[in-house]
């Protein structure tokens, strides 16, 4: 355990933290995760990431695979994959702290270049291991430039680059390779994923995909799959379904309203679909996660009382 990247962390989130736990840094792609209870499930398609936790517990899942990690381990997501996730350990006086850096697709790319990286047949999209000391060490400086904002813009993209360096030739390199592997598939379909992700709410036809990932309907629906373990179709309607959640769950819409905005032509396929995803109707979904965490909440509020 590095503590005093703890402590930096500790302190910028503590600071800087919104009412869902996030603080994002001046620096494009860092930021910093704060909780202080145990969370509800998380549904998401996670962005390729590498999150370094200081403090607490968490659990990722991702198709049949799960993952139980804590303090002094890192989780990378070297791919645009669903991702079921939930903070498992945090309290008001041990929160769960984490430090999150988005991967820059061009700064591996230049890298793997530089470093003549080949890519590992083998690699997994999820990874879990432990933090090696120079990853620590890259984000500790990186925390600690936070603190000097006159150097920020002299020095983050060559500390941006030192902590992808060392990713790279780390645990999880096998995985993180391929996004810098010239029109590896896997780049190749994150131009697809950048459109899908842009345009969710909106109709999109596949030969448009394709011709953005430079590959044949058929080649792509193929490679589409291999990396993000779900067809076009499948990962459009699983970001319309993940941002209703979260627009009900901030804003308190209608599931009625909400289904049209996330790009639904009709409610009762909206509702379908929502069930078969959260395992309950929107209305009934909704109202079952502000139960709980009303009842999780109970007891450190009361400890603040």
């Amino acid at each position: 355990m590095n503590h005093s990247l703890l402590s930096a962390v500790g302190r910028y989130a503590d600071t800087h933290a919104d009412s869902s736990g996030v603080a994002r840094t001046p620096i494009p792609g860092l930021s910093v995760i704060r909780a202080t209870m145990p969370s509800e499930l998380q549904y998401a398609i996670s962005r390729p990431l590498a999150a370094l936790v200081l403090q607490g517990g968490k659990r990722v899942t991702t198709g049949s695979r799960s993952f139980s990690f804590g303090e002094g381990d890192s989780l990378v997501i070297a791919a645009h994959v669903p991702t079921i996730s939930q903070i498992t350990k945090a309290s008001l006086g041990v929160p769960y702290y984490s430090l999150v850096l988005e991967f820059d697709p061009a700064v591996i790319e230049t890298l793997a270049m530089e470093m003549n990286a080949a890519r590992d047949s083998k690699n997994f999209p999820v990874r879990v291991a432990a933090t090696e000391n120079e990853v620590a060490d890259a984000a500790l400086r990186l925390m600690r430039l936070l603190e000097r904002p006159e150097a920020l813009p002299l020095l983050q993209s060559q500390l941006i680059r030192e902590m992808h360096y060392w990713l790279l030739v780390g645990h999880h390199g096998a995985s993180i390779r391929a996004l810098g592997v010239a029109q590896s598939h896997a780049q190749r379909i994150s131009k697809a994923v950048a459109i899908i992700r842009e345009e969710f709410s909106h109709p999109l036809r596949v030969e448009r995909l394709a011709q953005a990932a430079g590959m044949s309907i058929s080649s792509f629906h193929q490679h589409f799959r291999t990396v993000t373990s779900l067809s076009p179709l499948q990962f459009q309607k699983q970001l319309r379904l993940i941002e209703a959640r979260r627009i009900m769950l901030a804003d308190g819409k209608l599931p009625s309203h909400v289904a049209y905005e996330v790009g639904y032509e009709s409610v009762p396929q909206f509702t379908r679909e929502y069930s078969r995803m959260f395992g309950a109707p929107p209305v009934r979904d909704i109202r079952q996660v502000r139960d709980r965490l009303t009842t999780m909440s109970a007891p450190a509020q009361h400890r603040i009382d």
